[in-house]
Parts: C-alpha cells; sequence; structure tokens
C-alpha cells in the first residue's frame, strides 16, 4: 500500500471537523460539510480511482500494523467530544434557525457517514473492547439494533426477500426506508429473543441487549434536555435521525436490485462478490475506509478495512456511494442509471456456485 493511500484514511478527521469549520465561518457555511461531501468528492471520484489489491504477504504486513487499528479507535472519543462541543454550543450560542439546522444536519452527516461506518468496521472486530466502541457509536445515533442485526442478520439474508436492508429492483428510496427501519428493528428483536431462547436466559436479564439498545440513547437524551434544555435535545435528536437516514441510504445503494437464487431444495446459493454493488473510486473510498468494497466485504465479512479487495468481476457503481446517495433521492434518475446495470448483473451471474446456506431467517 502506498505511503499517500495510507494517509488517505486519515481523511476522516478532517470531514469531523468540517462541522466545527462551518460553525466558526457562520450562517449558510453551516451547510460546508454537504458542499464538499457532495460535490467536491465526487468530482475527485470522477478523476481518481484505485484498483490495487494486496498481495498475500502485503495483507500480512497490512493486518499486523497498529496503524490501521488506532485510526478507527482513536476516532471513538473524538466523535464523542465533537457530539458534546456541538451540543455546548448550541446552548450557549445564539444560531440563526437556519444556521443551528444546518450545524445539527452537518453532525448527523458526520455520526452517520463517519460514526456508523465504523461501529460497522468495529461490529465486524472478535475483541469484545473493540465491538464496545461500536455500541458507543450506535448509542449516540440511537441505532444499537443494528449492532445484532447486520452481523446475524443481514449478512445471512443479504440479496433475499429475508433481508430488510436490501433494496428491492424499482423500490424507492422513499419506500425503502420505512421497510427497512421497521424490518431491521423487528429482526433484531426476534435474533435476540431466538438467542436468549436458546441459552436459556430469562428475557428480562441483563444480559438482553435491547437493554441497552433502549436505556442508553434515553439516557442520552434525558441528559442533553437536563443539562442543554430543548435546543440541545432537539438538536441530538436531528443529528440521530440524519445519521440515521444516512445509514438507509447507503445500504440502499449497497445491494439494489440484486438477488441470490433459490435453488430447489430450498436453499438459496452462497453469497458471492455479485450480491453487492462494488465502487472503486479513490476518494470516497478513503473517506468511508474502503465501505465501497462490499463485495469483498460481504463474501469475506472477517476482514478488515485495509485489507478489502476491489473485485473486478462484482456488480460495479458508475460513481461512489456520496454521488449514488444523492442519486437515490430521485427515483426517475436512479432507476434510469441502476436499473440497466441491474439487468446485466442478472444475466451474468458470478460464476461460484461451490457451496450453499439455507436462509435461516432472523437466526
Amino acid at each position: 500500500m502506498s505511503f499517500i493511500k495510507k494517509i488517505s484514511f486519515l481523511l476522516i478527521y478532517t470531514v469531523l471537523a468540517l462541522p466545527f469549520v462551518g460553525f466558526w465561518l457562520g450562517g449558510w457555511y453551516n451547510y460546508i460539510s454537504f458542499l464538499i461531501l457532495f460535490s467536491v468528492i465526487p468530482l475527485m471520484d470522477f478523476w481518481l480511482q484505485d484498483t490495487h489489491n494486496p498481495s498475500t504477504e502485503e495483507e500480512n504486513i497490512l493486518l499486523e500494523a497498529f496503524y490501521f487499528k488506532a485510526i478507527i479507535v482513536a476516532y471513538v472519543p473524538l466523535q464523542i467530544l465533537a457530539l458534546i462541543s456541538a451540543l455546548y454550543l448550541v446552548t450557549y450560542v445564539s444560531l440563526t434557525w437556519y444556521a443551528w439546522f444546518g450545524f445539527a444536519l452537518s453532525m448527523g452527516l458526520v455520526t452517520g457517514g463517519l460514526g456508523i461506518n465504523l461501529a460497522h468496521e468495529l461490529m465486524h472486530r472478535r475483541s469484545k473492547s473493540e465491538q464496545l466502541l461500536s455500541k458507543i457509536l450506535l448509542s449516540l445515533v440511537c441505532y444499537g439494533h443494528f449492532f445484532i442485526e447486520h452481523v446475524r442478520g443481514h449478512h445471512l439474508n443479504v440479496a433475499t426477500p429475508s433481508d430488510p436492508a436490501s433494496a428491492r429492483l424499482n423500490e424507492s428510496f422513499y419506500q425503502f426506508l420505512p421497510r427497512c427501519i421497521k424490518g431491521s428493528f423487528l429482526s433484531a428483536w426476534k435474533i435476540e429473543r431466538n438467542r436468549l431462547k436458546r441459552q436459556n436466559i430469562n428475557f428480562y436479564s441483563y444480559q438482553n441487549q435491547f437493554w441497552w439498545i433502549v436505556t442508553v440513547p434515553v439516557f442520552l437524551l434525558a441528559s442533553c434536555f437536563l443539562l442543554g434544555g430543548f435546543s440541545a435535545a432537539l438538536f441530538f435528536v436531528i443529528q440521530a435521525i440524519t445519521a440515521i437516514i444516512i445509514l438507509e441510504l447507503v445500504n440502499y445503494v449497497e445491494h439494489y436490485g440484486l438477488e441470490r437464487k433459490k435453488l430447489a431444495n430450498g436453499y438459496y446459493e452462497r453469497v458471492t462478490p455479485a450480491h453487492s454493488w462494488n465502487a472503486n473510486h479513490w476518494a470516497s473510498n478513503a473517506i468511508l475506509l474502503h465501505l465501497q468494497r462490499h463485495s469483498d466485504h460481504h463474501a469475506n465479512g472477517g476482514r478488515h478495512y485495509q485489507i478489502l479487495r476491489h473485485m473486478e468481476q462484482s456488480p460495479q457503481l458508475p460513481s461512489g456511494y456520496l454521488a449514488m446517495i444523492m442519486l437515490a433521492l430521485c427515483p426517475p434518475l436512479w432507476r434510469a442509471v441502476m436499473n440497466k446495470r441491474v439487468a446485466i448483473y442478472r444475466t451474468q451471474p458470478f460464476n461460484d456456485t461451490s457451496s450453499q446456506v439455507k436462509i435461516l431467517a432472523n437466526g
């Protein structure tokens, strides 16, 4: 991995600072995060692409390098500090309504686009301490059930009708959003209930993960109200809602229209790189820590972000996630661009059906 690519992952800290740059400049500059992320980065993606994959020897070196772990672990306390600072500012600094709203949306863009993405990376780690950091980041946006549903639901059921987070062909984002939010929560609830039952644990035990999933966000919201009043509490809610919408926009893009075949024996074909959209665009991949190499992530869920591979044979997006998110907000344009791509990849399936997995929806 080149030196430039290694340091490019530090761009997440620049993005974390953007809401405060906008706040310092004042007024409409509070929307500068959106301007940069949804115009400058897509333009960079147009010119800069990255298809380099590490060799086996390089993978071992990258996995052993503490640098890549330090990037994501150090981010967690900084996001906590950033959110506390933002809540302090909206409590004690007078702002116009549009500046206040822009600041809240910008914080949600960060806590969703960066925070949930890093939580996603950490939840796939085996270390309990790293999983705890994932839970902390998700609690800050009131979406803790994602920790359960993503790993034990989405990765099992992806690209099948059982997965609420896989967008269907011709389904608009506005149809997908409520279905995904409701379905993911219910799926997580069922997964956790079944886990407790299998392990003979009382549903009301402290080991029920829904205790922290529900109570921690309530505690945070109450703290915001008690310490900062209505403005701080509303700010916390708006940044959380924005973060959730950003997450679900990404979910919408990642698997739109792709399907695993159901075989005659009731089993679905195994998950392959053919069941996720891939993007090799440099700038957005740097900010999103290779999330856009999503085909490899689903085919090999335990691979760390620094060794995720670009897979040329997988479905390819025409641009990075940031540009595709904007496109998803306009369903006619989205369908015009994506439906023909879906048709191509459905007729040219990834040639790997060596093994099968049975869908046990909600485990």
